[in-house]
């Protein structure tokens, strides 16, 4: 890998940023309704009921540590493939009439329907992963959840799944219960797991109904979930919702993800976005269900940091963005160059470039632009360029990953309010800045 070459553009491009708008914020927002039946509004967990405020609310360090853990397990698999990434190979849409949300531990929720009568349900978001799943009654091992457990027995359109169907067989881990239908088990990159029973019934989107849906009806679910009702798969299996509404909604979707409380995003099954520029989609025959792009240079503060081309993930389920060490500290070096002003805090676990922002109220933070393939170019909101703790400790939501493995990781705070587009039948992945507006 080349180390990276910086090259001066322009001079001292920065972003301005009210410093409490990036403080751990106590205010609250109920989601409104939706202005059109395909409209799906997005708020932060917290403004769903102020009493959840302070409940169960996972530390920064236990944050900073599920992501490491997630990050760690795609650096092995990725150095242990050896591969190259090649390029994948007139339908309904919904926006869907949920809410989106910022939950608690900095992960999004999307409200959907199972069942008949129709049972809410809030999901955490992932494209990392593809078996939608919720806690299912009976539960042998659940945590607390918001809405009360999903009961097949109450839905007049429940089914389920024999353990010799194809439904089941494609499955990474299943096996047979006593009656012959299927039973799951997922582990995930953090090491959390859900194990139970994989089920059909109706789910619904708004006024949109599919029929049939495969889900896991969890029975026994460890790790670390918040308040979430489970999971909502949107990876490129045979078992998430995108492949299995193919037909209805052409493996196309786009979301815009919201940077707080008072903020509202979206996801949409079924449609593109006006003026998107598109980058080619990869895929790695090791994570066939991850989304995969090439990153091939970053402009910090107008100096563009050329590299050879990084594999990419860009990945819902991580917060902060992961990157081989060279690149990272040629980032870190311009980024403390430019924040010369502002004296240092101690590290954040593995953010070590963090700052004391006491008796500012506004901070001055270079502009990051990440470039991907074909020259397209996403520039990061200023609210993701900065995690902060309290206004003694901002730090720089970039990390190093563990060696020189050739991949990143670009979490969720460097998508933020940014249409990000997801065209799988055409193996292409777009960006346009002003997303949630």
């Amino acid at each position: 890998m080349n180390f990276p070459v910086p090259v001066r553009e322009v001079a001292g491009e920065h972003h301005v940023i009210d410093v409490k708008s990036l403080l751990p914020s106590n205010s609250y927002s109920m989601p409104e309704k939706s202005t059109t039946p395909s409209r799906f509004n997005v708020v932060h967990w917290h403004g769903l009921c102020s009493s959840r405020a302070h409940k169960d609310k996972p530390s920064h360090m236990e944050l900073l540590r599920r992501d490491q853990e997630r990050v760690n397990y795609i650096q092995r698999r990725v150095a242990n493939a050896n591969v190259r990434l090649n390029p994948v190979g007139g339908s309904l849409f919904s926006r869907v009439p949920v809410s989106i949300i910022l939950s608690e531990s900095s992960s999004y929720i999307v409200n959907i329907g199972l069942g008949t009568p129709t049972k809410s349900l809030s999901l955490m978001l992932d494209t990392g992963t593809d078996l939608t799943w919720t806690q299912c009654v009976p539960c042998v091992n659940c945590y607390p959840q918001t809405n009360p457990f999903y009961d097949s027995t109450l839905s007049s359109t429940f089914n389920d799944i024999l353990c010799n169907s194809d439904y089941c067989t494609e499955l990474k881990k299943f096996r047979c219960s006593s009656k012959s239908t299927c039973l799951y088990l997922e582990e995930y990159l953090d090491h959390s797991s859900t194990n139970g029973s994989l089920i059909q019934d109706t789910l619904t989107f708004s006024s949109d109904t599919i029929h049939n849906f495969r889900f896991g009806c969890g029975h026994n679910n460890t790790g670390d979930f918040r308040k979430e009702d489970g999971l909502l798969g949107l990876g490129r299996g045979a078992a998430s919702i995108i492949s299995q509404t193919a037909q209805f909604y052409n493996k196309v979707f786009s979301y815009c993800l919201p940077s707080g409380s008072n903020e509202i995003g979206y996801l949409e099954l079924g449609r593109s976005v006006p003026g998107v520029k598109y980058t080619p989609m990869l895929t790695n025959p090791n994570f066939p269900s991850l989304y995969f792009l090439k990153l091939i240079a970053i402009s910090i503060a107008g100096t563009r940091l050329a590299f050879s081309p990084i594999e990419t993930v860009l990945d819902s389920g991580s917060s902060i963005s992961y990157l081989p060490p060279t690149v990272y500290s040629s980032l870190r070096s311009i980024f403390q160059e430019e924040m010369i002003n502002y004296p240092m805090a101690p590290p954040l676990d593995n953010l070590d470039t963090c700052y004391d922002l006491t008796g500012h109220s506004d901070v001055g933070v270079p502009e990051i632009v990440l470039i991907y393939d074909g020259e397209v170019t996403v520039s990061l909101d200023g609210s993701g360029i900065l995690y902060m703790t309290s206004s003694s400790q901002a730090c720089l939501t970039f990390a190093k990953t563990n060696d020189e493995v050739i991949v990143a990781v670009i979490g969720n705070m460097h998508q933020r309010r940014f249409n990000v587009v997801y065209d799988v039948g055409n193996s292409r992945i777009g960006f346009r800045s002003n997303g949630c507006n």
